[in-house]
């Protein structure tokens, strides 16, 4: 199927991460404005079947090791293909570019982040022409449904640019048909395990008001893509016993993620951060994460080039979060998921959010009650925690409510009451000290610690053994 093509494919070069040093070009990215991925569906007679086009420069004539702006534009036909499946076929994608020996794709819509390796550059892999062709034989392959495809890869700047406002809008209408159904009046949910090549434990969970993390798929795009393709990534999930309505709590959702998980997650809480949070992969669009000063919790997307109020970058609070795993106080999201009735609901949903960069407060604003909207600050108010934290109490935020004030305790009068003081007990210095609360996790280097009084006591039932033999 692939003898012409001159390096492996396959589903072993799933999750195949290429580093700097072994990049020979990398297509979109942090470092570049522009960039999508986008399926159209058309009439039969529309499509040019097995075309791939390149408009701009082709692979071999970049520059090694730079970036640029990327954008792919593939348009399918067939009977059964409607527009309501273009989101489905337009994430698969991410799966297929990744079947390719030496090419990374990561993320998707305007986020998409590729990069080819020298060594695939070296053995042939040297126009985007063969990669239409692996792409055109592995939709035609797995999806049935799509009787031609025509492929489009752009690398021209101001041509990127344009079809990227196109993309915007059409993401956007997607996203709008999606919203207005409740998580209530679905008997269903889906869930997806399409990242599970970078994410082994991650499993998402898609409901009515809970767009996938990544942003690109919707519950009736979850819908559609299990009944064309029921053995597919995207499966149903019956919803089952409600065990928490306000965290979001499901037995049927339970089961899912603990079975595609491998037994790994056993709960998940979807409008939460906390406790037992949605697992996130690696291709959420923004981070919700906890600033334990201000009992609050700050947003960063994936485009903020700067840091976030509590001094790190989306890449190391990403990290925080990905790779599957449930992480108190982070949480993977989605854009749209932002504009949900249930965003984070349990932690006390807007009125919980202290800081975002001011281009998702831009993007999402109309959906933020307005009497907080503007006590949210960017980092046009706020780049440090002291700095948050006044602006916090001077646009009185309800999270200052939260706020417990803590009485210093009175100053002795003079030395003499100093020694007539009960005795302190005083522990000799440790190097490291761990202390674990709230789910994180504290170190003191080099503490000295002094107490009045010690208490020893022996605490049963909370593992390891409590004496005896």
């Amino acid at each position: 199927m692939f003898k012409d093509i001159p390096v492996d494919v396959g589903v072993i070069y799933e999750g195949e991460r290429i580093r700097k040093p072994d990049m020979y070009v990398e297509l979109g990215g942090p470092k570049v404005d522009h960039k999508f991925e986008l399926v159209r569906a058309k009439p039969l007679d529309e499509v040019d079947d097995g075309k791939v086009e390149v408009i701009g420069p082709d692979l071999k004539e970049l520059e090694e090791g730079k970036s640029y702006p990327f954008g792919i534009y593939i348009e399918v036909a067939g009977k059964e293909v409607e527009e309501d499946l273009e989101g489905i076929i337009e994430r698969r994608i991410h799966e297929y570019c990744n079947y390719i020996e030496g090419f990374m794709h990561l993320n998707q819509r305007y986020d998409i982040w590729l990069r080819l390796s020298k060594k695939s550059f070296q053995r042939g892999l040297n126009s985007f022409k063969l990669i239409g062709k692996v792409l055109e034989r592995l939709f035609k392959s797995e999806l049935p449904i799509v009787e031609k495809i025509q492929i489009t890869f752009i690398t021209d700047p101001a041509k990127v640019e344009e079809m990227a406002r196109v993309a915007r809008q059409v993401y956007e209408a997607r996203d709008a048909r999606a919203r207005g159904l409740k998580d209530e009046e679905v008997d269903a949910f889906y869930g997806c395990t399409l990242c599970q090549s970078f994410a082994p434990t991650h499993v998402c969970v898609i409901t009515p008001q809970r767009y996938a993390n990544c942003g690109a798929i919707s519950w009736f795009d979850g819908r559609a893509a299990s009944r064309v393709d029921p053995k597919g990534p995207i499966f149903r999930i019956e919803v089952g016993q409600v065990l928490d309505p306000v965290k979001g709590e499901y037995s049927g959702a339970n089961e899912a993620v603990k079975k595609k998980s491998l037994g790994e997650i056993e709960r998940v809480w979807l409008y939460t951060a906390f406790g037992y949070p949605h697992t996130s992969c690696g291709c959420f669009e923004a981070v919700a994460f906890y600033i334990p000063e201000v009992d609050g919790l700050g947003i960063v997307h994936r485009d903020f080039k700067g840091v976030a109020v509590n001094g790190l970058p989306f890449s190391t609070l990403a990290d925080s979060t990905a790779g599957g795993r449930q992480v108190d106080g982070f949480h993977g999201l989605s854009i749209e998921y932002m504009r949900s009735p249930k965003f984070l609901q349990a932690d006390g949903g807007w009125n919980r959010i202290v800081w975002m960069p001011s281009a998702v407060k831009e993007m999402v604003g109309a959906f933020i009650p307005r009497e907080v909207a503007e006590k949210i600050a960017t980092e046009r108010d706020a780049t440090t925690i002291e700095e948050l934290k006044r602006f916090l109490e001077e646009k009185e935020h309800p999270i200052v409510k939260r706020w417990v004030k803590v009485e210093e305790p009175p100053v002795p009068a003079s030395r003499e009451e100093v020694r007539e003081a009960e005795p302190m007990m005083e522990f000799p210095p440790v190097s490291s000290l761990p202390i674990t609360y709230g789910g994180f996790k504290i170190i003191l280097k080099d503490a000295k610690i002094t107490a009045k009084k010690m208490i020893i006591r022996r605490v049963k039932g909370r593992g390891g053994s409590t004496g005896g033999s």
